[in-house]
């Protein structure tokens, strides 16, 4: 079946509500789609979402490789061949992982509409459906309160805090948050790179009998070795993030001594659902526990992040909800949110339809 045609386009979707986090405060968010149409009339849906921060590139320069190279990468190829199409998509557009995700998954996305069954079936389902996070970025401490307060009432069991401005700070809010939400709700912690070593083990130290799940990214990308500073206990408590880009990250990351306990997944950072299902399987094969993240992102990539979570053995953490927090998308559907958790809604493909 071969892909007549290919096209991409960027659109602001804006928040409903700016958040702070580490190094930065975020009021809008632009993203860039792929729409791929096979012989047969199917259209596969992709989205991208770069960030100079974490996935390491600039928008306009990804969006204009995106739209020098998408129609020669696909045009006229098989989409049977899905793996060397992606194979050639890796190469040409190696340093923008987002404009690669923005193939990948609206490739998966036509692939499997066109075979009549959801993304996961494809990839091999390992789990129904599993909690998500909810996110409260860096705020006052009654804000903080007041907004976990209306997050458990919508049904969200876990809240991912951010943290990493001020460390004893951190520690008020987050111990003030235990007492508001209860035993029963979890909390995890994102530093966003923001601490040094003796802010984290001050932070642990003074929060532990408090139960935090875990902590992701600590130190600036880069600052391995300080990880390995720290005792066992701690760096099994801890989440890689922008220290996790790709399968060789994975890989190295994996040996002993291992920097982390817990690996967090984003299509953005990987170049989709290709590249993440490598770094799942070493995850698998290592005994390293996987949480799926994102960014602020269309249904789409949410959607495409979820299936191929539901596909890894080794997936324990969902953080999939940059999707909530849209003024507006340009599709609707792709999962089912039901008291906290996230399930694919059974459609084929990513099981998005457009608005």
């Amino acid at each position: 079946m071969k892909i007549l045609r290919a096209h991409c386009w960027k659109e602001n979707l804006e928040l409903t509500k700016p958040y702070t986090i580490a190094y930065t405060t975020v009021d809008a968010v632009e993203n860039f789609f792929v729409a791929i149409e096979l012989e047969d009339g199917t259209v596969g849906l992709g989205a991208g979402s770069p960030s100079d921060f974490v996935t390491g590139e600039d928008l306009l320069e990804s969006f204009a490789a995106l739209n020098a190279h998408l129609e020669p990468l696909v045009i006229g190829e098989d989409i049977r061949h899905l793996s060397a199409i992606l194979r050639q998509i890796r190469a040409i557009l190696a340093p923008y992982p987002a404009a690669r995700a923005a193939i990948d998954i609206a490739l998966y996305d036509a692939f499997t509409k066109m075979l009549g069954i959801p993304l996961v079936d494809f990839l091999g389902k390992a789990h129904e459906g599993l909690p998500t996070s909810i996110t409260i970025g860096i705020k006052s401490l009654e804000a903080t309160l007041e907004e976990a307060v209306e997050d458990v009432k919508l049904g969200f069991r876990i809240i991912k805090l951010k943290t990493g401005l001020e460390v004893e700070k951190d520690i008020e809010v987050f111990r003030k948050l235990r007492e508001t939400v209860g035993a029963n709700v979890k909390i995890r912690v994102d530093a966003n790179q923001g601490y040094s070593i003796p802010d984290l083990l001050r932070f642990v130290d003074a929060t532990m009998d408090a139960d935090v799940e875990f902590i992701e990214q600590p130190f600036k990308a880069g600052y391995q070795h300080w990880m390995l500073q720290l005792p066992e206990p701690v760096r099994q408590l801890c989440a890689a993030d922008e220290d996790l880009h790709n399968p060789a990250d994975a890989m190295r990351m994996a040996v002993p001594t291992r920097p982390y306990g817990i690996y967090n997944i984003k299509l953005m950072k990987c170049g989709g659902v290709g590249e993440a299902l490598h770094i799942a399987e070493a995850a698998h094969r290592f005994g390293i526990s996987l949480m799926w993240g994102c960014m602020d992102e269309s249904i789409i990539s949410i959607s495409a992040a979820l299936h191929a979570a539901m596909a890894s053995p080794a997936t324990r953490y969902l953080d999939l909800d940059g999707s909530f927090d849209l003024a507006r998308d340009i599709v609707s559907g792709g999962f089912i949110l039901k008291d906290g958790y996230l399930f694919p809604n059974g459609k084929p493909g990513l099981g998005v339809e457009r608005l």
